[in-house]
């Protein structure tokens, strides 16, 4: 605990030193220091507490109020503090080429001041022992990511992203206001409850579940409580988004895991809400990020699909604890922390790849990419690692954790009495998600690395920088590492599962009853194979006496404007759900003997914020000004009577009080 004490500190100091870095190189480098300091030290305690898992506790008297400064790391904490400080080490690191002081001082020093701010605010809430030190942890963490979002304040997006975030944080603080008001003033001020240890079967505990449901999901990015996410994302820096996407939203997940774990006797009813809360989710952040121009709102909606995923794991571990299936809980349990790290992990490591891409050729619109392999090749390494990571394919850790609920959802399936059949339907949910992913990224992957270079400059777009690229290196072998030896990550996890059950053994642990003996070894004949096939490729390409082009049968290829662009490579899927996703096309087609140049637009609107929120808004808006206009007529004497008449009221009260 105390090297956890040393990390929060360092962070602090790092950010106390970030407004002078525009007068001094020295402060500079002190600056990022004590951040990357901070992100190690946090990283060495997270890991120690999973390999010791036990509960660790600082516990003081606060001065001036009736309660207890009491910080807590345990190894449910420990796991989302793991990728919390392994992304957030990785993005300081990677901001040193992406945001140079020397070229940009105060956005680099606007950075750097809140980065290790939301760092640290992640790290005070996931060991915050009672709801004040969560809460102001969360508040710390939420205005933090506002000022990162809103950082290229020249932006035309960055300031509504920047509100929307911030309406969406602060109502979702409302509700977590609630939460811990039903809890009690004993969970406010001195300690939550142990695990396991509130009645579920009242009308309280069902208040508090759907209020931490509501103010959680709004952080976590649940559909339809996802209003904020793709926007912010776009619009902050690169590594900031990764820190927002790998980190920050799964803060929601650990809330809503944190508070369930308090109730024994779960109903069934809250893992059933929680399952199609994950598979609308997964499937409509998936099917909204196949529509997506703009490489980090495409990016944006998969942390949606992911958080999905991550619920379905969570439901079923719900519905196993409500029917008394341990097995179907650890797995489902197991599977959903181990993708909340391997999820970190490479969409850190896909938005790290596409701010490479959009600071090489200056746009994030894919249909502007093109034949950047030739001469990005690293960074095409790095995205197709991620690629591979997100669509859950060996032999990378995105297949381990979704592996882990496949179990679940299929233990479940097989339950003698029948009352978990149902979660089979979340089988075919979460196959249709990897396949619907793997149609995604096959179109990113094709347009923006493959075929001849686009106009906006594939061929003028340069490799990163060298800590850029050594920031996507550290995550991409953390990817592969799990994906290779998951038995070394599989018994970390027990203790997390076992303290939010309560304490106690976990019912064979997830090494015995997923046994990964078995996918170690078909990942390491994959990668062997695709060596062989790589340096036997390598060595016909070397052979060969000279290059060129296919013959064309005489025909000149096409414009790179002729080319597939990311509309018309998922025209398909797009015509098949447009019921659902209510894209709009605007075409202007050639006319005439001389025609100009046509034009067509594809735009597909977000259902809630786009298509309901806002025109309510404007709605609520225009009654507004209208009722402005009727009371304020600008007449002294009219606002005389308004005074007279509140008097009276006034008067009224307090005479029948």
């Amino acid at each position: 605990m105390i090297v956890l004490i040393g990390a929060m500190a360092l962070l602090l100091l790092s950010a106390a030193t970030a407004p002078a870095i525009r007068r001094s190189p020295l402060l500079d480098s002190l600056s990022l220091a004590f951040g990357l300091g901070g992100a190690v030290c946090g990283l060495v305690a997270a890991v120690f507490c999973l390999l010791h898992p036990d509960t660790a506790v600082i516990d003081l008297p606060w001065p001036g109020l009736e309660g207890r400064l009491l910080l807590r790391l345990d190894p449910l904490a420990a796991v989302f503090l793991l990728p919390a400080f392994l992304v957030g080490g990785a993005g300081f690191l990677y901001g040193i080429a992406y945001w140079p002081a020397t070229a940009r001082p105060d956005g680099c020093a606007w950075i750097r001041f809140f980065y290790p701010l939301a760092l640290l605010g992640v790290c005070l809430l996931l060991t915050g022992g009672n709801g004040l030190l969560f809460l102001i942890g969360w508040e710390v963490m939420a205005l933090a990511g506002y000022f990162l979002v809103v950082t290229e304040r020249h932006s035309d997006e960055s300031h509504p992203a920047g509100l929307i975030y911030l309406t969406a944080t602060h109502t979702g603080t409302l509700a977590l206001l609630a939460v811990f008001a039903l809890l009690g003033s004993e969970a406010c001020l001195q300690s939550l409850p142990a695990a396991a240890s509130l009645p579920a079967a009242s009308t309280t505990a069902t208040a508090v579940f759907l209020f931490a449901l509501c103010g959680f999901g709004l952080k976590a990015g649940i559909v339809p409580l996802h209003i904020w996410l793709p926007r912010a994302h776009a619009a902050a820096p690169s590594h900031v988004s990764a820190l927002m996407s790998g980190v920050m939203i799964k803060t929601g997940i650990y809330g809503i895991l944190r508070i369930t774990g308090l109730f024994s006797g779960i109903p069934s009813w809250w893992g059933w809400l929680i399952l199609t809360l994950g598979a609308v989710s997964g499937l409509l952040g998936v099917l909204f990020a196949i529509c997506q121009h703009d490489i980090k709102r495409l990016l944006a909606y998969h942390s949606i699909e992911n958080i999905g995923i991550i619920l379905l794991g969570i439901g079923i571990a719900l519905l196993g604890q409500s029917h008394g299936q341990a097995a179907v809980t650890v797995l489902g349990l197991g599977g959903a922390l181990l993708h909340v790290i391997n999820h970190g992990l490479f969409k850190a490591l896909l938005f790290f790849a596409a701010g490479a891409m959009i600071q090489a050729t200056g746009t994030r619109q894919m249909a502007a990419h093109g034949g950047l392999l030739r001469t990005m090749p690293r960074t095409a390494l790095f995205f197709l690692g991620g690629a591979v990571a997100i669509c859950g394919l060996p032999p990378l850790n995105g297949f381990v954790s979704e592996w882990l609920v496949y179990l679940g959802l299929l233990r479940a399936g097989l339950d003698p009495d029948g009352g978990l059949a149902a979660g089979l339907l979340a089988v075919v949910a979460l196959a249709m998600i990897g396949g619907l992913a793997l149609l995604c990224f096959a179109k990113v992957f094709g347009l923006c690395f493959l075929g001849a270079p686009r106009p906006a400059g594939g061929e003028g777009g340069k490799e990163a920088g060298g800590t850029m690229q050594g920031a996507m290196a550290l995550l991409l072998a953390a990817c592969l590492w799990i994906g290779l030896l998951p038995v070394s990550m599989l018994p970390l996890l027990d203790g997390a599962v076992a303290a939010w059950q309560g304490g106690g053994e976990v019912v064979g642990g997830l090494a015995v009853l997923a046994p990964t003996g078995g996918v170690s070894l078909a990942a390491l004949l994959l990668v062997g194979l695709l060596f062989l096939l790589y340096r036997t490729m390598s060595r016909r390409t070397g052979a060969s006496a000279r290059r060129a082009p296919t013959w064309g049968c005489g025909y000149v290829p096409p414009l790179p404007r002729a080319r597939y662009t990311p509309a018309s490579f998922t025209e398909m899927i797009m015509a098949l759900f447009r019921w659902l996703l209510r894209s709009s096309i605007e075409e202007e087609r050639p006319a005439g003997l001389h025609p100009v140049a046509g034009r067509m637009r594809i735009r597909t609107p977000d259902p809630v914020l786009d298509l309901a929120l806002l025109p309510l808004a404007a709605v609520l808006a225009r009654w507004a000004g209208w009722t402005r206009r009727l009371v304020q007529h600008g007449n002294i004497g009219i606002y005389l009577l308004y005074t007279a008449v509140a008097l009276c009221l006034l008067l009224a009260v307090a005479i029948r009080s």
